[in-house]
């Protein structure tokens, strides 16, 4: 996937609101693989729909939102499963971990449908993070900074030419912010992929191509 573009694109329920400050909701714009964009946002603007309309988890907008110039409504379920399995990776906000399973196994249920990272490699990205000590802990029993941090790397056990992180570091210290940019950046050196970076105030520390306003 080369392109990701919107058209006139708008949540179904800001109908009647005013969006003229806004530099994504009923403009036209694109994204393109290799450059990386930050979404900045007020709570509540849309930031989180926004990546659930572009992952298909949602369909409630106005508008065309289209891949390579395909419409994605018209995409098939056999072709969701492939783009989100090979061309779009995502960090949900709210993480979306199983908390019943260990932070591996968390990891590990999406690198057994892609087989992308190696073991060695998965366990040097928990290291990097500081979090290996918890590989054989409940996510339950983890903080949110540490889930966060399985999250990410969960979100990097596949390929992809985009990548979508919706506030990546919001329970983290600047050092592991930081830590997750340097693997981020040394993962898509590999296929030149894109980022889309949302935030509501806290950055991850990347040089931006395009900075928007929600």
């Amino acid at each position: 996937m080369e392109s990701i573009r919107l058209q006139s694109v708008c949540p179904t329920i800001f109908q009647s609101l005013d969006l003229s400050a806004s530099d994504v909701w009923r403009k036209n714009l694109s994204f393109r693989k290799g450059d990386h964009y930050l979404l900045e946002a007020a709570s509540g603007t849309g930031k989180s729909s926004l990546c659930s309309y572009l992952y298909g988890y949602r369909h409630d907008y106005e508008g065309l939102i289209t891949f390579d110039e395909k419409e994605i409504r018209s995409l098939k379920v056999k072709e969701w499963t492939k783009i989100r399995k090979t061309s779009i990776s995502i960090l949900f906000q709210d993480m979306r971990l199983f908390p019943e399973l260990t932070a591996f196994e968390n990891v590990q249920i999406k690198n057994r449908l892609t087989h992308y990272q190696t073991k060695k490699t998965i366990f040097s990205f928990f290291e990097r993070l500081g979090i290996q000590d918890k590989l054989n802990s409940k996510v339950e029993l983890l903080s949110f900074g540490q889930q966060q941090r399985v999250a990410f790397i969960r979100a990097l056990c596949q390929p992809f030419d985009f990548i979508l992180l919706d506030e990546p570091i919001s329970h983290l210290d600047d050092v592991n912010a930081m830590i997750i940019s340097e693997l981020l950046l040394e993962e898509i050196q590999k296929t030149g992929a894109g980022i889309l970076v949302t935030s509501i105030g806290k950055h991850l520390p990347l040089t931006y191509n395009q900075t928007l306003v929600l």
